[in-house]
């Protein structure tokens, strides 16, 4: 190889590393955002702008969801002030197959990250839920959601 590229090739390598790591842009509508940082200060934010709070620990070594797993999922759904649209208990849970049955974004990516058992608070930005055309009626446009969630089991062959 030319040497001048190989110079090239390793300062453009090294200028990468160095760069500093672009954050994310806010998913949440600024009015949202407001209420977000002050009503749940303390959670913690993905690249995708997802937040969550980890109410519950489950075993951190156990295995998580994978696609096209079964999950069983408790949960309450609600919009940002409080109001529930949605919910199941853990003796009736919500039975879906991550990447197949079109859960909202949000609950893909929350879930794949979830232990067996435990339980979290998700703050799902509106392109992460129901985004521009929302779930009408109880669903408007652009709503950023709340749900309060627990993994109850998960498996390829779960009945």
């Amino acid at each position: 190889m030319n040497p001048r590229l190989t110079r090239l090739l390793f300062c453009l390598a090294l200028l990468t590393g160095l760069a500093p790591a672009v954050p994310a842009r806010e998913k949440l509508p600024p009015e949202d955002l407001e209420v977000v940082e002050k009503k749940w200060p303390e959670a913690k934010k993905t690249y995708t702008g997802l937040r969550y709070i980890i109410q519950t620990p489950g075993d951190g070594s156990s295995a998580m969801p994978q696609p096209g797993d079964t999950v069983m999922v408790a949960y309450t759904g609600m919009l940002l002030n409080g109001k529930i649209f949605d919910q199941s208990a853990p003796d009736h849970p919500l039975k879906a197959r991550l990447a197949r049955d079109g859960l909202i974004d949000g609950w893909e990516e929350a879930l794949q990250k979830m232990h067996k058992g435990e339980k979290w608070l998700l703050i799902v930005p509106p392109e992460l839920a129901y985004g521009a055309r929302g779930n009408p009626p109880m669903i408007k446009r652009n709503a950023t959601l709340v749900f309060e969630m627990q993994l109850v089991d998960f498996g390829r062959d779960l009945k």
